[in-house]
């Protein structure tokens, strides 16, 4: 099980990181205001050099809201979507784009950050890219949750690190009402600590669809007499976090702390979502909803998930016959 409890368990308990944006602003002056002629008086000197003193305040100041209307106009997501926990920073690449980067000490723990907002079904989607080299033992994690009671819903893309040359497993699950134990692991078929790679959630009143890239992964299906997340609105979440206890090899191989700090980024969040408005209200939903509302694979897309079944599994529930001795689960039987 993904989430913040799983990353409140393995945290250490130091106190979390301050988080700051930094915003850096040009004030050194352009260099034509600091060159004078050649050949001047010492007067015509005099009267150039308080030109200069009186154009500067307004040059710095002007250089000052060109950066703020950059950063206003940029990419950003974290501190607007999302409360961060532990050790979290955030900065703009070339492109005007927000990174986050989540961080993973032995001293300090690692970092979350879980949305302000909860939805009732949607499409969510993140870019990311990996710990680089050896990752085993660490647990990257992009979610949703209602929440760490006993009934609670879940939906998990959890990223088990491995050891150099090794490929990283993604393990997806689904929970409702408290029930979970329907985890579908695939080795990632590329280094996902190389380049960023998208990363999608597809949650809507019929299935819930795991995509990588654009490739197609998994369709979970929903049942009407079978336990499925469609009743509790469920926030979105990230983690990086000590999972030795049972990421890699279940639990054989623990996190190398001599290759700290560990480091995750994500950029490219977006959440094309409803929003519940409550006491039985309907739900708040963004025009052209229907592009992901009634969204099931065709037939194309069934076969991307055939292959990654085919070529790329590493573990089904539905065969686990040691976890599940009193008969698999009913959906397992179906469709």
């Amino acid at each position: 099980m993904a989430g913040a409890s799983a990353y409140q368990t393995n945290h250490t308990g130091a106190e979390p990181t301050a988080v700051s944006r930094p915003v850096p602003l040009p004030l050194h002056l352009p260099p034509h205001f600091l060159l004078l002629p050649k050949k001047q008086s010492r007067a015509e000197q005099s009267r150039a050099e308080q030109g200069v003193m009186a154009m500067a305040p307004r040059a710095v100041s002007l250089s000052v809201a060109v950066v703020v209307a950059l950063l206003a106009t940029a990419d950003s997501w974290l501190y607007e979507e999302f409360t961060t926990d532990g050790n979290v920073r955030a900065d703009y690449n070339a492109q005007g784009q927000q990174v986050a980067s989540l961080i993973l000490t032995q001293q300090s723990g690692g970092g979350a950050f879980g949305s302000r907002r909860k939805y009732l079904y949607g499409e969510f989607s993140i870019q990311m890219k990996l710990v680089p080299g050896n990752s085993a033992g660490t647990v990257t994690s992009f979610y949703l949750s209602s929440g760490d009671g006993p009934g609670h819903d879940e939906i998990d893309m959890e990223f088990m690190g491995n050891s150099t040359g090794q490929p990283v497993v993604l393990n997806t699950n689904v929970w409702a009402n408290g029930d979970g134990k329907k985890e579908h692991q695939f080795d990632l078929w590329f280094d996902p600590a190389a380049d960023y790679h998208t990363y999608t959630i597809i949650w809507n009143h019929k299935n819930v669809i795991f995509k990588v890239d654009d490739l197609f992964i998994r369709s979970f299906t929903r049942y009407a007499d079978l336990p499925y997340p469609g009743a509790k609105p469920m926030s979105v979440h990230a983690t990086l976090w000590d999972g030795s206890y049972w990421a890699t090899q279940k639990g054989k191989v623990p996190v190398d702390w001599s290759g700290a700090p560990f480091v995750v980024s994500y950029r490219g969040y977006s959440a094309d979502a409803c929003v519940p408005n409550g006491d039985g209200r309907p739900l708040s939903c963004p025009a052209g909803t229907g592009r992901w509302m009634d969204r099931q694979l065709d037939d194309a897309e069934r076969g991307t998930v055939a292959w990654a079944r085919r070529d790329y599994m590493r573990y089904n529930y539905c065969d686990d016959g040691w976890r599940f001795p009193q008969g698999f689960p009913a959906e397992c039987s179906r469709g």
